[in-house]
């Protein structure tokens, strides 16, 4: 298999529990580098919250940011493409959850905002314990997200709803989706409802990033765990899941590969380094 680009997600699949990227998955893309395979982050995370751990590889250009509405390229910081939120929609999702009991994450110009209560406690509004350092270390906190939300509702890459429950978040996702136009709601983990422009996504981005670099996407391999991911996977080559990727993920894959915190992406890496170079 000719693979001339990985897209890799980042928590639970590239990165490890501690949200650092393990030696053995740092030599494999190190390695694929080498071999000049293009490296492309694809991550439902802002740009301000990327790890220096991939950000500061040598070798990776460009990074698709939350969920494909925005693309950057890192070695400048440039964004190269995207979308925000159509006029109106942050209106709209902030009438139909008022009474919700749940809060809000906004991404504006690469930065993650959050109401102050909720970044100082981010327990008492569903996220697990083990998300808490994450959360209080990317999120900026401001005195009213709802307000916020409303003064930069023509400059929003995404909204997050952080809801309680996956229950909650199946039902709000499916009351967006058919209440509000041109909307791409998609999630990656059990507390958040996340949503952006219709035509964003991280199959968007790469497909951008794909063309920008003339690949295509029978030279894709895109590495993924979640929901959010299933869409990247079915437009690349090859969609890889980590062996602990969600059944939506795990349906859309072409291939498995072992676990996140058991280098599945480095397990990948090698099986193509070694079928395309190694002859």
């Amino acid at each position: 298999m000719n693979i001339r680009c990985i897209a890799l997600d980042l928590d639970r699949t590239t990165l490890g529990a501690d949200g650092r990227l393990s030696a053995g998955n740092r030599q494999a893309l190190e390695r694929a580098i080498r071999r000049g395979v293009h490296i492309v982050i694809a991550s439902g995370r802002p740009l301000c919250s990327l790890p220096t751990d991939v950000t500061a590889l040598p070798g990776i250009e460009y990074a698709i940011t939350s969920n494909g509405a925005a693309v950057y390229h890192l070695p400048t910081g440039k964004r190269l493409h995207g979308f925000t939120l159509p006029a109106g929609a942050a209106q709209e999702i902030l009438r139909l959850t008022a009474d919700e009991p749940l809060t809000y994450e906004a991404f504006v110009g690469g930065i993650a905002y959050g109401d102050a209560d909720y970044v100082a406690d981010p327990v008492l509004y569903g996220t697990p314990p083990t998300s808490v350092g994450y959360v209080q270390r990317t999120r900026r906190p401001v005195p009213d997200i709802r307000a916020f939300i409303r003064a930069h509702s023509n400059e929003l890459d995404s909204l997050d709803l952080v809801v309680r429950s996956a229950a909650e978040k199946e039902r709000l996702s499916a009351l967006l989706s058919a209440s509000v136009p041109d909307l791409y709601v998609t999630s990656s983990v059990p507390q958040l409802v996340e949503i952006s422009h219709r035509d964003a996504g991280k199959h968007s981005g790469l497909r951008f990033v794909a063309d920008l670099l003339g690949i295509s996407p029978t030279q894709i391999a895109a590495f993924g765990d979640a929901d959010n991911d299933v869409d990247m996977l079915t437009f690349a080559g090859c969609g890889i899941a980590v062996a602990n990727a969600s059944p939506a993920c795990l349906a859309a894959a072409d291939r498995v590969t072992g676990r996140f915190d058991e280098d599945g992406v480095a397990q990948a890496i090698h099986q193509f380094l070694n079928e395309t170079f190694e002859k």
